[in-house]
This record gives structure tokens, sequence and C-alpha cells, in this order.
């Protein structure tokens, strides 16, 4: 296709000439090469045409010579192209359209180095550039370089070719991340790794306390293994307490020993026993806390990525809470659009680490004057109820009580592919621990 010693621009515009004129040739080969992007394309002229040519075939028009310049044409813009004679030579200089898909390919390697070369130059350009925080900056380079990506095309495929693959999915044990709650665990089979959890309360419902018995539950299940990070790290992004007041509540619920005695530093001897030798069985637990305000969604992927590097596999990741991470907003983008990529990165995540992904989150003030939440009073419930697998809802009836402390209604909304249901909870306060009671 090019000679002996020809320079890589010249290779790149050779591959570009070979892919428009096999589409000359046959323009069903275009159905072959879904996966090519016009900025693919070196030469601004050849992703005019190819975005012509792509716009003629969808529209279920011929795709030729004399098509393609008909719509050139129609915005005198004939010279753009090169001329006719440009598209007669890029005919010629593909004698066969069997192999585009070949040729398509080096078009989209070289394109993906170019960019890469691109990014590096820009990232250089950011280094000069005064951002609020040195997470902004990371923001802005993950950013550069996801965008070096090509778009990625879904392939159909029958039966016959998947047969291997479904039957080895078959052999495989269905992973199912255990919360701890046992009516939970039975109903549901536990968390679903992949999954976008929410979960969601009116304030003082315990959303928190509910969030770290799930976590510590998750983490207690693998103790008898002999590797204790087999199942995966569990990650948690605190945003409003301290590491050492999350530590109290997990020390309080599984010791028994009353939080507000710990919170006060109030401790006879036996107490501080019970939690020495605690926090030392909790050291053998895959549990990992990080207490910062303002944690972005790129930090969170980032942290996850070299957590599954060092430990080959994540449980759950969980963020305390939504509405307060570090969400900025685009141009022209409304706090709602922010709220949705960052739902819609957490599930990407989740599915990508093969882990449960909990994020907790408001309600709005509608909910306030309800009998019963709805997935609409989810605070900015648009995107966050659409990409969430499982939505869960705690909330206090006061007609609902028990001598033995207070009951939380437990409602998921939402539960993709495990249905809806309730579930009634005792919240013991005064050691942070919720225990499950039966339905009335």
């Amino acid at each position: 296709m090019h000679s002996t010693g020809a320079t890589i621009e010249q290779v790149d515009i050779s591959a570009e000439q070979s892919v428009l004129g096999a589409v000359l040739l046959d323009q069903n080969s275009l159905d072959k090469i879904m996966f090519l992007e016009p900025r693919d394309f070196l030469v601004e002229r050849h992703q005019k045409i190819f975005e012509v040519m792509k716009y003629l075939h969808d529209q279920n028009k011929p795709v030729d010579v004399v098509t393609v310049t008909d719509e050139y044409q129609k915005f005198n813009r004939v010279n753009d192209m090169g001329g006719v004679s440009y598209l007669i030579e890029l005919g010629k200089s593909c004698p066969t359209a069997a192999n585009i898909d070949h040729y398509a390919q080096i078009v989209r390697s070289r394109a993906i180095r170019r960019r890469g070369a691109a990014a590096g130059a820009k990232i250089m350009e950011l280094s000069r550039e005064d951002f609020e925080s040195d997470e902004e900056y990371f923001a802005a380079v993950e950013q550069l370089v996801s965008e070096l990506r090509p778009r990625e095309v879904g392939k159909m495929s029958s039966f016959r070719e998947n047969k291997e693959r479904y039957f080895e999915h078959l052999t495989k044990k269905a992973e199912f991340v255990l919360t701890g709650f046992n009516q939970f665990d039975e109903w549901a089979k536990g968390l679903w790794r992949g999954w976008l959890y929410v979960l969601a309360g009116r304030p003082s419902a315990g959303k928190t306390a509910k969030l770290l018995q799930m976590l510590y539950g998750i983490a207690r299940q693998y103790r008898d293994k002999k590797a204790h990070l087999d199942a995966g790290a569990v990650l948690l992004w605190s945003q409003e307490m301290g590491t050492e007041q999350i530590y109290d509540r997990w020390l309080s619920a599984t010791t028994g020993v009353n939080y507000n005695r710990i919170k006060s530093k109030n401790l006879d001897a036996d107490e501080m026993a019970k939690l020495r030798a605690r926090y030392e069985t909790l050291e053998k637990y895959p549990l990992f806390v990080q207490d910062s305000s303002g944690v972005t969604i790129d930090e969170i992927r980032a942290t996850a990525r070299q957590f599954k590097r060092k430990h080959g596999k994540i449980a759950a990741i969980a963020v305390d809470y939504l509405q307060i991470m570090r969400i900025p907003q685009r141009r022209g983008e409304s706090r709602a659009e922010a709220i949705g990529r960052v739902t819609a990165a957490a599930k990407q995540i989740a599915r990508e680490m093969n882990c449960v992904f909990i994020l907790l989150s408001q309600m709005n003030r509608d909910s306030e004057n309800a009998t019963k939440p709805q997935l609409s009073h989810l605070k900015e419930s648009g995107s966050i109820e659409q990409d969430a697998d499982v939505v869960e809802f705690l909330w206090h009836d006061p007609k609902d009580t028990d001598p033995g402390g207070k009951v939380i209604q437990s409602f998921i909304a939402k539960g993709r592919d495990i249905g809806v249901n309730e579930f009634r909870l005792l919240f013991k306060g005064w050691i942070q621990r919720f225990e499950e009671l039966g339905m009335r």
C-alpha cells in the first residue's frame, strides 16, 4: 500500500485513503468499521468526507463519487474535498474493500497515539494553570486521559458464538456480598457485585449507622478464611466524621460498650479491655477509611484502582454522602446534570471493580410531608433513581413503637432483579446497632 521508507504521516494518510476508497467501492463496508470516528482521521478533508459518507449511509442513500460530490455541492464546498478528481483517486487507491477493517484499525491506532501526544502537551500546559486544589488538577488530567479512549461500539453475537463463554459462566459460583442483615440477605442473596446501591433516609433515621453495620458485615463474613482479603477490600469515604468517630461507632456496635461513654472517654477498665480486644480483631478485617471532605468521584476511582492492583479484589466502596461530594459543574451544566455524571461514574466503577458501590443520599423537603418515602423524594432524584440498581429508604413511623429502641422502617423502593420489599429494624442508638424485627 505504501513504499519502503515512507514517513509515519505518509503511512497514516495512505491508510486513510484506503479506508475511504474501500467505502466508495462498497458502501456496506462502512458497517464493518463502526468503531471509527471522524476525529481518527489526520487529514481534515478526510474527516469531512468520512462524515458525509456516514450521513448518506445512515440515510439509506448510495455512497459513491456522484452522491458524495452532490452533498458538497449543496454548500458550494466541492473544493474542500479536493474536487471530484480526488474522490476518483480515492476509489482507485484501494483495489478491494475486503481489507477495510485492517486499514481502519491502522487509522484508529495512529489516531490514539496522536491524541496521546496532544494530551501530553496539554498536561504540560495544565501544570502552569492555577487550581483551587490538587484534586481539581488531577481531575483535569484524568479528563484529558479519558478522552484518549475511543468510543466503543458493541457487537451483536449469536448463541453459537457465546456457547463456550456462557457455560463457563454457569460453572462459576455466583458471588454475593452478604451484609449481616439476615432477612435482607435471605431475600436478595446479599449485595450483588456491579450494583450501585443508594441508601437514603430522613434526619436521625440512622443512615450512617446502617451503612457502617453493613460494611462491618461485609468484612466480617470472611473472618474464617485463610486470606482475610480474599473477598476484597471494603473502602469507606467519610466526609462528615473523622476516622476516630467512625471507629467509635464500629467499636460500640460490636462490643456493646455505650457509645456516649466512648465519645466522652468515660471508660472503666473492663470497657477499655473490651475495646482493645475488639480493635485487635478489627485489625484483621479489610476495612479502610478515608476521612476527607469534598471527595471527587475521580479520586475514588483512582484509589479503588490502586487497591485492586494491591489486593486483587474489592468487595464494597461506600461514600457518606453524595450531595456533599465535590462535584464541579461544567460550563452550561446544571447541578442535577453534574450529579448525574457522578452517579453514572459510580455505576461504572462498580462494574469495573466488580464490587458494590454504596452511596448515601439526602432526601428533599417534600419527603417531610409524606407518610412514606418515594423515589421522587431523593434529592436531585432523576439521575440517582435512574442509575441506582437498588434504592433503600430508612424512615420512622411514629405509630410503630417498641420498648427496646426506635423502630425504623426499611423500604427497598427499587430493586433491579430483586423487586421491592419492606423490613422493620430496631435501632439501639446507645450502641449504634440495628436489630431486625418481624413485620407487623
